[in-house]
């Protein structure tokens, strides 16, 4: 029991991301402390407020009492003398966290952790998936330009958060396996341990950048050129319509109107969807697409037709 309660500590401690006062912990949290060892240390707080001392139930205001010693001002007990242990700080070592992490999803020791920044970080590679470890679920979510940051062709993607209350299920769509922290890894003999799915055997969901088309993903919204990129390239939903327009003509000259057309777009030439922005200039994702598009696309200017040369190796 008391290595569970020790996990169950440490994953509270990284989703907070901040110390806490020794006096919140419960009991149980207390006697796992020595089970944790160097995982978690003593730190210090802002001590200007403390947790009441006598009915650690209000947050309370630290003054002098004007003696040498300190008092806080509870709203329901009124003055309470406050001693140095009572402004006691536990935190999480979490470089302690990522290291064991990688050791227990066997992550080479020479693949470096990238801090992806907002409590995010990259731990590495196991068996060629990248394996990312965050604080917030929500985050991820919300940011999905993160994980194309560390996207590998043909792997998914392993992204490892402590659960939220109202999550149920797979968060993310195919390529993407999410592990909760609190269920897949428990503390065990100073180290952290894996807990493989009872499923894991079931083969993987297909990678959606996977090359299907020539370079392209089965949707045409990525597009795999290590000439232009080392990670798969992401396009706009318009830009994959023109390029699946594109090779639709089988490598074929075509007018940019007719391209268009069939693309579903409002613009005369493809080229218009690829234009970068003032405000998007200098930014990597857009300067790709511009690079895919040029490498992909040949033009005739003067005669306005545009064809997809790889289209026509791929389909002949």
């Amino acid at each position: 029991m008391a290595t569970h309660d020790a996990w169950a500590l440490v994953c509270r401690l990284f989703a907070g991301g901040t110390p806490v006062l020794r006096a919140t912990l419960s009991p149980r949290e207390v006697s796992a402390l020595s089970v944790l060892g160097k995982a978690v240390r003593p730190t210090v707080m802002d001590q200007s407020f403390v947790l009441c001392p006598h009915c650690q139930q209000h947050r309370a205001q630290v003054w002098s009492d004007r003696r040498g010693g300190r008092i806080c001002r509870c709203p329901e007990c009124g003055q309470v003398p406050v001693k140095a242990i009572d402004g006691a700080a536990l935190a999480l070592d979490e470089d302690w966290l990522r290291q064991k992490m990688r050791l227990s999803l066997d992550i080479e020791s020479r693949d470096d952790i990238d801090d992806l920044g907002d409590g995010a970080w990259r731990l590495g590679n196991a068996r060629r998936s990248p394996v990312v470890l965050a604080r917030d679920l929500t985050r991820v979510l919300h940011e999905p330009s993160l994980l194309d940051r560390v996207r590998v062709a043909g792997s998914n993607i392993r992204v490892i958060t402590p659960r939220p209350r109202t999550t149920r299920g797979s968060p993310f769509g195919s390529g993407v396996e999410w592990l909760a922290l609190e269920e897949r890894f428990t503390f065990y003999g100073g180290g952290i341990t894996f807990i493989p799915s009872v499923s894991s055997a079931v083969p993987a969901v297909a990678d959606p950048a996977a090359p299907v088309n020539g370079p392209f993903s089965a949707d045409f919204k990525w597009a795999t050129l290590p000439d232009v990129q080392a990670t798969p390239i992401r396009f706009t939903d318009g830009q994959a319509k023109v390029f699946e327009s594109l090779w639709s003509f089988k490598g074929v000259e075509v007018d940019g109107e007719r391209i268009m057309q069939r693309a579903g777009q409002k613009s005369d030439k493809p080229i218009d969807l690829f234009k970068i922005k003032s405000k998007d200039k200098g930014k990597p994702e857009h300067e790709a697409r511009l690079a895919a598009y040029g490498a992909l696309v040949v033009t005739q200017q003067r005669a306005g037709l545009y064809s997809m040369p790889c289209a026509a190796a791929v389909l002949a």
